[in-house]
């Protein structure tokens, strides 16, 4: 328990002595590694961008959000194991381009090419999450552009990754300790032994809190590796998540089930992020500038939470209680997040959207998030709406007076603008940095307006 294994560009290593929530950044850069950067600390700028292995699958990751204890029994790459001899052909695609000036984010941008060629996912998005500030993006975009569609063996890579030959569940240091359960009894009993105890999936939330605001965590329990909580299952009738399940796989297996879902997960954070972040994460922190919650509130989503004794099931739209408050009960975790599916009776098509503005485009806290879902009928009247915010109030929060005086109006600009007079009524959001409270106002009325153009052609042809 006072030690565990990793391996690092096909080494194994032993960790000991070391507090679990050292950010992994840290610890490869005390050890040597310095080509990790750290730029920002809050996973905003790619440079300290390392590789996990995921069996045949390779994911990058910010190394600076995810505490030590997390990547026990790892394989990782980083940027002094790319090269095998000769360079590996993204550092010669990025020299041959004059991808690199003063190098600082240079490395993070390597790591993320090398992760994006062997997944066979070399385009701007794989790139989103690194900053650059000196050579423009261009030459790199040409350096993606050369690698596109070339094959790159296994063995361009410093020793092939190995098979980890020890694998931990938990680890401690002094008086802080780790936990990595692999099933739900396991974590319920570790909650009943450690109540105090914080858990953390993805962390990519905890490490902004580590890093930035230095909090201390005496016990944390992971829940990254608990089978129950990684499930995706679709139904006819519904998509059920696990509450663990990364972005990254939502984003890919899901595709096309739900516009709005598809929407602002792309627009969610950078890959890094997204492969490392949970639903049940983006939830749990009950944060009122959460991008998921608003859709999911269009959605009329509910969740799963259970604890050793008990299981039950609460609309999204029950579960914040307050600014970082929910309805989560000691002892109890998300399970999984639930969306139905199909057309309430009478309806005959949906339309469905989700907005992100802030900014930046991916990577960035938003001014506000908005979703909307509207049902309507034959006759092209609306039966069924949500509309939902997030950024505007102490929590995400459907505009209910709105979604009322919708109800049974055709679907027109007539009927948007009354609705958009309702919701200038309907929050009272802050001023701050990112942006006014007029600004967030005009915001919450024009972005549902937009949703309504985006649709009406598509209304015209049902009516005709």
């Amino acid at each position: 328990m006072n030690e565990f294994t990793l391996t690092i560009n096909g080494k194994e290593e032993k960790v000991t002595g070391v507090s679990p929530t050292t950010p992994l950044l840290t610890f490869l850069r005390q050890r040597g590694g310095v080509g990790t950067k750290e730029g920002c600390a809050e996973g905003d700028c790619g440079a300290c961008t390392v590789v996990v292995r995921e069996g045949e699958h390779m994911q990058a990751i910010n190394s600076c959000l995810v505490p030590l204890a997390s990547v026990m029994s790892k394989d990782l790459l980083t940027v002094e194991g790319v090269a095998n001899g000769d360079l590996h052909p993204v550092q010669q695609a990025m020299i041959e381009t004059g991808g690199s000036q003063c190098g600082y984010c240079t490395p993070g941008f390597i790591m993320s090419m090398v992760a994006a060629q062997r997944n066979s996912e070399l385009d701007d998005e794989a790139i989103e999450g690194n900053l650059c500030r000196c050579t423009g993006y261009l030459p790199i975009r040409r350096a993606m552009e050369k690698l596109a569609g070339a094959d790159v063996p296994s063995e361009s890579l410093v020793n092939a990754f190995p098979t980890t030959t020890q694998v931990s569940t938990s680890y401690q240091c002094g008086e802080k300790r780790f936990f990595r359960p692999e099933n739900l009894e396991e974590v319920f009993s570790l909650m009943s032994e450690h109540p105090d105890a914080k858990l953390i999936a993805g962390g990519t939330d905890l490490g902004v809190e580590i890093n930035k605001f230095h909090r201390e965590f005496s016990t944390l329990i992971s829940l990254e590796e608990v089978a129950e909580l990684k499930t995706i299952d679709a139904t006819s009738s519904y998509l059920e998540l696990g509450a663990t399940t990364p972005l990254t796989r939502i984003e890919k297996e899901c595709k096309g089930m739900f516009p709005a879902l598809d929407e602002m997960l792309r627009w969610f954070a950078a890959r890094q992020i997204r492969n490392r972040a949970t639903l049940g994460g983006n939830l749990g922190t009950a944060s009122p500038i959460g991008d998921l919650p608003p859709v999911l509130l269009a959605l009329d989503a509910e969740l799963r939470l259970s604890s050793e004794k008990s299981e039950r099931t609460v609309p999204v739209a029950e579960f914040f209680k307050g600014y970082r408050q929910t309805s989560l009960e000691p002892g109890e975790v998300i399970v999984s997040v639930r969306i139905p599916k199909g057309l309430p009776e009478g309806a005959v098509e949906r339309f469905s959207q989700a907005y992100k503005v802030g900014k930046r485009g991916a990577d960035d806290i938003s001014i506000v998030a908005a979703a909307f879902t509207v049902d309507v009928d034959e006759a092209g009247r609306v039966m069924h709406s949500r509309l939902a915010y997030g950024g505007v109030a102490a929590t995400p929060l459907r505009a209910l007076e709105a979604e009322e005086v919708l109800r049974g109006q055709r679907w027109t600009i007539q009927s948007v603008q009354e609705v958009k007079a309702v919701l200038s009524e309907t929050f009272a959001p802050i001023d701050d940095l990112r942006g006014s409270a007029a600004y967030r106002t005009r915001l919450i009325q024009n972005l549902f307006e937009k949703f309504f153009y985006e649709f009406s052609g598509s209304l015209e042809e049902v009516a005709a």
